[in-house]
């Protein structure tokens, strides 16, 4: 272990008996070290603005012009497979790396001067945790507090809320080698949250997680956002996942940005009208399909094994259908709505087949 950071394990293990004024007073806190506040920008609208941003690793471009933006609070999912540029724009925004073009602004600053400044006031999870397994999970937190300057005392409180908040108080004294994947993310999301980040950048943190494990750690990133006002920028290639946190999401493939929007947006620009599935419990017949035709409103009608779907302009559309389909005495099982979802706007704009209308 470098000889740094066993200065720093040795101070985490030492018991505290200095008053916690004179703790502060000896290790004045960074700003916004665990809810300390220090100098700042003058506050702009949005939390995240990229603008025509691009870097390249030899000659291949990672990510190449992507704009888009993020609002306080708001939680936004970076969508695409491996290789679509997720993780450099992470790395752009949280100023790691500098861009080769374009520009970006996080939290009123600009991240290729002033990565420094702006990573006391974000947190990163990455896909891999990057925890000491030689550790206990309590002196992985407390040394990482320490190296972003919160005070031992206060490390030792934050380090406490935040494993019971993750469930994982029970396994304080135990090292890191051994956990599970999902235990080794919520700790490493404990990590990135123990400084009170204004901004989160979570890259696949529910990659190799079991369902219940996966969904704890959905619950708490959109906890993040709605109870503590954090901007959640999440990478993900899963679409599940997107949909039900996100309420803005970009659409990246081969270091392009295809799609930056809401989804039901972006599906607007992609289809009109709305499918409504109606299940006959057979195919409908070319009667009914003449007679669906006909109908005010309807504007394409297709056979299917269960029997129709209809498009329709828009749900104000779907009460006239199913009073006129009541009145033909057919037997109907069900009337359903079939708004596009996040998957047939994804793969429409990837070039894949969609089942929106």
């Amino acid at each position: 272990m470098p000889e740094y950071h066993r200065s720093v394990l040795a101070r985490a293990r030492r018991t505290t008996t200095a008053a916690p004024v004179a703790e502060l007073a000896e290790h004045p806190p960074l700003p916004n070290a665990g809810g300390a506040e220090g100098a700042r920008p003058p506050a702009t609208s949005a939390a995240i603005t990229a603008d025509g941003l691009g870097r390249r690793f030899g000659k291949a471009w990672a990510i190449d012009g992507l704009s888009l933006e993020a609002e306080p609070g708001e939680v936004i999912a970076l969508l695409g497979p491996n290789g679509a540029g997720k993780t450099t724009t992470i790395r752009l925004l949280d100023g790691v790396l500098a861009p080769h073009h374009g520009s970006a602004r996080v939290l009123g600053l600009d991240p290729s001067t002033q990565g420094t400044e702006l990573r006391r006031r974000t947190g990163v999870l990455t896909e891999a945790g990057g925890l000491d397994d030689r550790l206990t999970l309590t002196e992985n937190l407390v040394t990482h507090a320490r190296i972003r300057g919160i005070p031992l005392w206060q490390a030792r409180q934050r380090a406490g809320e935040l494993l019971e908040q993750f469930d994982m108080a029970d396994k304080a004294d135990r090292t890191a080698q051994g956990l599970s994947t999902g235990e080794r993310k919520r700790v490493g999301l404990a990590r990135s949250l123990l400084h009170h980040p204004e901004v989160l950048f979570l890259d696949e943190p529910t990659s190799g997680l079991d369902p219940a494990a996966t969904r704890d750690v959905l619950d708490l990133i959109g906890g993040l956002a709605a109870e503590e006002g954090a901007t959640v920028v999440l990478c993900t290639h899963f679409l599940t996942e997107a949909a039900r946190l996100c309420r803005r999401v970009a659409i990246l493939e081969r270091g392009r940005l295809l799609a930056f929007g809401r989804p039901s947006d972006l599906a607007a620009e992609l289809w009109s009208g709305l499918a409504v599935d109606i299940d006959l419990g057979h195919s409908a017949d070319d009667r009914l399909v003449e007679h669906l035709r006909s109908m005010r409103g309807v504007t394409s009608v297709a056979p299917t094994p269960e029997g129709a779907r209809v498009v329709v302009p828009d749900r104000d559309g779907v009460p006239p259908l199913t009073a006129a389909l009541t009145g033909t005495q057919t037997a109907v099982y069900a009337v359903v709505p079939r708004p596009p979802t996040l998957e047939d706007v994804y793969f429409a704009h990837t070039g894949r087949t969609g089942a929106a209308p």
